[in-house]
């Protein structure tokens, strides 16, 4: 490693540092004075507000947005050496541009590897106690409020819910069908299905039963039944962020089971997952997209140089936002449209490249 590549990487990693702990702490400041009223109607103690919730908040907003941070720390430290006249010295002593670009792709995969530890294995638990703060002091409680609600909850075990009240525990319109060789076993019907916390069953009520068997159907009602099964209330009062606290092995396994189930948010679960995936990608496409700005002297000089650096990351934040919505409520597959903002990036910071000056 040459001084001049300590010296980029030097000026990269300072200048991110910089950049995302100024952010940071203005985003503390805006969020305790949208939030200050929550906490003192609740009556938040110091302590939890800080340990539990900006201890913990602060680390995942600045994971979040590192990619942007990234992008916005190059424009910055790159167009200032523009302005000096560094990157015309540096390519005119012989120096190619892809050989400029090794110590910012170095910086950029300390950046990524370091986001991708933490976005897997350290953020989820510190994100857990923050949301469960969220919960207690500052959102109203979690409603389930889904309707007619199929779940597979074991191989051939199908469950149906009309609704389901996750403040009482009590699902309506309750069925449970079993299902061998492609051929119906078992059915049960009730009005209702009430959770009892002191046993760990399901109590029906109302219920009536259709056993199948090689002489024919049997039927059989009652007003009341106890039953197991592999299903429980907890899986009424996840928010759809819920998933942000499980690490990368949790999720996986996770998603698995919502598939098996016939969950109808596993979307949002594929999301997040491909997102974590995404991110140390979008780092260094980023940086390509910045270096190429910012390494020309232009008259506008470093204001053109920011300003068009804004641009492009409310333009990413957008087709992120939009092609994530389209995949959680439009249909389209998460895999495809958390990858489509990187490969339209992607594409654009190789037109840079070609026009990048030599």
């Amino acid at each position: 490693m040459k001084i001049i590549d300590r010296y980029i990487i030097g000026k990269f990693l300072g200048t991110f540092i910089f950049s995302i702990t100024l952010i940071i702490l203005i985003a503390v400041v805006f969020d305790i004075t949208e939030k200050v009223d929550d906490f003192i109607e609740k009556q938040a103690p110091i302590d939890e507000i800080i340990l539990d919730y900006y201890l913990n908040f602060i680390p995942y907003f600045a994971n979040l947005f590192s990619p942007l941070f990234t992008f916005i720390a190059v424009i910055y430290f790159t167009s200032r050496m523009a302005s000096n006249t560094e990157i015309v010295a540096i390519l005119s002593s012989g120096v190619g541009f892809g050989r400029l670009l090794y110590p910012y792709m170095l910086a950029s995969l300390v950046i990524a590897s370091t986001s991708f530890v933490l976005n897997n294995w350290v953020i989820p638990p510190s994100n857990a106690k923050r949301l469960a703060f969220e919960d207690r002091y500052i959102l109203n409680p979690y409603r389930f409020n889904y309707r007619n609600i199929h779940r597979q909850i074991e191989p051939g075990h199908f469950v149906f819910f009309e609704s389901y009240n996750n403040q009482v525990d009590v699902g309506y319109k309750f069925s449970l069908e079993v299902i061998e060789d492609g051929r119906l076993e078992y059915k049960l019907l009730a009005d209702f299905a009430r959770w009892d916390s002191i046993g760990k069953f399901w109590s029906l009520e109302n219920y009536r039963l259709r056993q199948f068997t090689e002489n024919g159907e049997v039927l059989s009602r009652g007003h009341k039944m106890d039953t197991v099964l592999n299903l429980y209330p907890v899986d009424f009062k996840r928010r759809e962020n819920n998933v942000e606290t499980m690490d990368y092995e949790a999720l996986d396994l996770y998603i698995k089971e919502e598939k098996m189930r016939g969950s109808t948010l596993i979307e949002y679960s594929l999301v997040e997952k491909y997102k974590r995936e995404v991110f140390p990608f979008a780092t260094f496409i980023l940086t390509v997209i910045a270096v190429a700005i910012a390494s020309r002297k232009t008259r506008g000089g470093l204001g053109l140089h920011i300003l068009l650096g804004l641009v492009i990351s409310f333009a990413y934040i957008l087709f992120m936002q939009v092609f994530t919505t389209f995949a959680i409520q439009g249909g389209m597959p998460p895999f495809i449209a958390v990858w489509i903002p990187n490969l339209l990036f992607g594409i654009f910071a190789m037109f840079l490249l070609r026009i990048a000056p030599k």
